[in-house]
């Protein structure tokens, strides 16, 4: 027999709440009612006109209407509010309908139970299975939520930025409207001179700063670790808390005072090699030397965290190992070869990929240090130490260009993701989760 849960399952689809009040869950179908009632008030008077919006961007512009003597403005339709509005409805509506089909299963199951001859679950007992059995799920939901609105919108809304128009001077509403464009952003940044030749030179800048900055500052920090480690070092806290001050030191005070120590005319850095007989250093103002620049100052920031997170590895190094290797005969550098260098590489390799990924997006050394000069007058809104992430800032911020930086953010996404993952899937750490236990 399958009456009852048919017949359920059916007045569910027919309005939620139904199949509860059918099976005698008075408080869960009134619940489900109201959700359905809110829900209809909502969606009915919206749906409509959000998924109009979507395919639309608008079909009027604000303009000045004369009015008798007098001249009035005529609001018209904002595309990038009908696109907002649009992606919130669309996910309000789909959360709806989730809640619908919770509403249908709920109700299925309980009819078939009833089917069954077994006792159905009045409100207090269901809601104790929820809480019980189920809490993981029942707390997650609104931070799942949450993250929907607040994470997962904003990112639709840039991703759907890098299909339109969406730029100054001739596509910025209410006075003028955006419209679909396809992969027309996408193309031009690739194939249109003017904007291709900036992107592809900051791609190769953006990866070459990306390497540099993370072998330096992680090889750098393994290098401060094992010379604090090593025997024969007295005062080893007091030098630990020496390397430690740049990390303690918010980032925006010392690049700020490094961008004085460096400047090329009142810097103390030149002042100091004038005092000699040197010539100064052109450490903000020559392309090249910029890089250098920024590459050093990294270091002076990056390498405390690598010293921090390879002093946690070394210390937990079974000392039986090193004591092994001495028995045979082994050198320090055979010691670190086969010891201290693949603990270190098994343990931190994750790590190294997230600092990799993060100086691809290293937005505060670039823009307070140089701000991406000096200038480069082969780029478009870009100079010479400007990363792919400070390019899109000054194309968002500055220069209103939102569909091309749009279009830039998907490619760095897309390039992080897949150097990412592919690198983080080679790694020991991966593939032998159980070696070091």
């Amino acid at each position: 027999m399958k009456r009852h849960r048919n017949t359920a399952a059916i007045l569910s689809v027919a309005l939620q709440g139904l199949g509860q009040l059918y099976n005698r869950q008075w408080l869960k179908g009134i619940f489900f009612l109201c959700v359905q009632a809110l829900g209809l008030y909502y969606l009915v008077p919206r749906l409509g006109h959000a998924i109009w919006g979507l395919v639309t961007l608008g079909e009027t512009t604000q303009k000045f209407v004369k009015v008798g003597k007098t001249t009035e403005l005529v609001k018209g339709d904002h595309s990038i509010f009908l696109m907002l509005e649009g992606i919130i409805v669309i996910l309000v509506f789909l959360v709806f309908l989730l809640i619908y089909a919770l509403n249908i299963y709920d109700a299925y199951q309980n009819g078939k139970k009833r089917d069954e001859g077994k006792a159905v679950r009045d409100f207090a007992n269901s809601w104790n299975h929820v809480t019980v059995n189920h809490f993981p799920y029942f707390m997650l939901a609104l931070p799942v939520l949450g993250v929907l609105f607040f994470t997962i919108m904003p990112i639709l809304f840039s991703i759907m930025l890098a299909f339109t128009n969406y730029s100054a001077p001739n596509h910025i509403p209410p006075a003028k409207l955006v419209d679909w464009v396809g992969f027309q952003s996408f193309i031009d940044l690739l194939q249109m001179k003017s904007w291709s030749k900036t992107f592809y030179g900051l791609l190769v800048w953006t990866i070459i700063w990306a390497v540099l900055a993370t072998v330096t500052c992680y090889f750098g920090g393994i290098f401060v670790a094992l010379l604090v480690q090593s025997r024969g070092i007295r005062f080893k806290k007091m030098w630990q808390t020496i390397f430690i001050i740049p990390y303690a030191i918010p980032q925006l005070i010392s690049l700020l005072v490094m961008r004085n120590l460096f400047n090329a005319k009142f810097g103390p850095i030149n002042q100091y090699f004038a005092y000699f007989g040197l010539e100064g250093l052109p450490w903000l103002t020559d392309p090249f030397w910029a890089k250098v620049t920024l590459i050093l100052v990294n270091m002076w920031i990056g390498i405390p965290v690598s010293m921090l997170l390879a002093l946690g590895v070394l210390t937990a190094i079974p000392r039986d190992l090193y004591e092994a290797a001495e028995v045979d005969g082994a050198s320090n550098f055979q010691k670190f070869k086969i010891i201290t260098m693949p603990y270190l590489l098994f343990a931190t390799a994750p790590i190294l990929i997230t600092q990799f990924a993060g100086n691809i997006n290293n937005f505060n050394v670039i823009y307070l240090m140089t701000g991406g000069g000096p200038a480069n007058g082969d780029y478009q809104f870009a100079g010479s130490t400007d990363l792919l992430v400070t390019w899109l800032f000054n194309l968002t911020i500055v220069n209103n260009k939102y569909n091309m930086s749009a279009a830039i953010g998907i490619l760095i996404f897309i390039m992080i993701a897949t150097i990412s993952i592919w690198s983080f899937r080679r790694t020991k750490s991966f593939k032998e989760e159980d070696m070091l236990s």
